[in-house]
């Protein structure tokens, strides 16, 4: 190697190294210059991280006090549910624009992107705006309220609405399982209200053979029903024929009871008269097939 290459060398190494200490020398400079700004937009994200804080309780303690006013003024369950899951969403939004802006950032500009990217949001949200629809019918229209026991009949949900959200609607069926169905679901097909009377009817069918006297099984649930403390007496009790079918005669049972009352009397009137059915020799028959047969000659 001559002595120019060498020298050439040396020449690129110190240009390299002098570069590469400017560059370090101006990031050192820049993050000397940038300090006290970075510490004030640290203590700014501190203090909106304690507002944050701050405003969660005051949502909170807001919140409580919107409950115990509609507790008082003894609205709606349903209503009350509905307000404060709102109240819930939108004081969380405007708590989190408000520190949004108190971190320096233009408001102006941050409302323009929203309106401009209002049409996508609107698509992309469409769902969730049904269901906010469908909450704002099911409070107006009052279709069913907390504590009836509805059937949502498309797809066979059914219990007891513990709950109406902006959202959503909860149900607690008798196993104590929990249903959340959409509420443009339940504003967009039929609803079976079985809660919306104080009464229901029962309607039970129970077979007997045909060899068996219809008459005496009739007087049998009868009597059973007038003893039962849970029938209403004021109210038509029927006992009667409800089909011929192949097997069987079928009788029809059809008498009132309280709503809260009902599947218990249902379930222990279809074990008493099972019970007294074979007490007095009635026959309960299952499907049979009779064969004749032809003997050869």
């Amino acid at each position: 190697m001559t002595d120019t290459t060498i020298a050439d060398t040396t020449q690129e190494v110190t240009d390299a190294t002098q570069e590469a200490v400017k560059q370090v020398n101006q990031l050192t400079q820049y993050v000397q210059d940038s300090i006290p700004e970075l510490i004030t937009f640290g203590l700014k994200v501190l203090a909106a991280l304690v507002a944050f804080f701050v405003g969660r309780l005051v949502i909170r303690w807001i919140r409580k006090i919107v409950r115990r006013s509609f507790e008082r003024s003894g609205a709606d369950k349903g209503v009350e549910q509905f307000v404060d899951s709102l109240l819930k969403y939108g004081l969380y939004a405007l708590l989190v624009f408000s520190l949004i802006s108190s971190l320096g950032f233009d408001t102006t500009s941050v409302a323009a992107v929203l309106a401009s990217g209002g049409v996508a949001i609107g698509l992309a949200l469409q769902g969730s705006l049904s269901n906010f629809a469908g909450g704002v019918l099911i409070l107006l229209l009052k279709p069913f309220v907390v504590g009836d026991y509805i059937i949502e009949d498309s797809n066979g949900k059914e219990g007891t609405v513990k709950e109406i959200q902006i959202f959503y609607t909860k149900l607690s069926t008798i196993d104590n399982k929990t249903i959340v169905i959409p509420n443009g679901m339940l504003t967009n097909n039929s609803i079976t209200n079985a809660t919306a009377k104080d009464e229901r009817q029962l309607d039970l069918r129970v077979s007997i053979s045909y060899d068996a006297d219809i008459r005496q099984a009739k007087n049998v649930i009868e009597e059973l029903l007038e003893k039962d403390e849970c029938i209403i007496k004021n109210e038509q009790i029927n006992v009667f024929v409800h089909e011929l079918a192949d097997n069987a005669v079928v009788l029809g049972i059809r008498a009132w009871v309280k709503n809260e009352e009902y599947w218990t009397t249902r379930w222990r009137l279809l074990e008493e008269i099972k019970i007294l059915l074979d007490e007095n020799g009635i026959e309960i028959p299952y499907p049979q097939m009779a064969v004749h047969m032809k003997e050869n000659v």
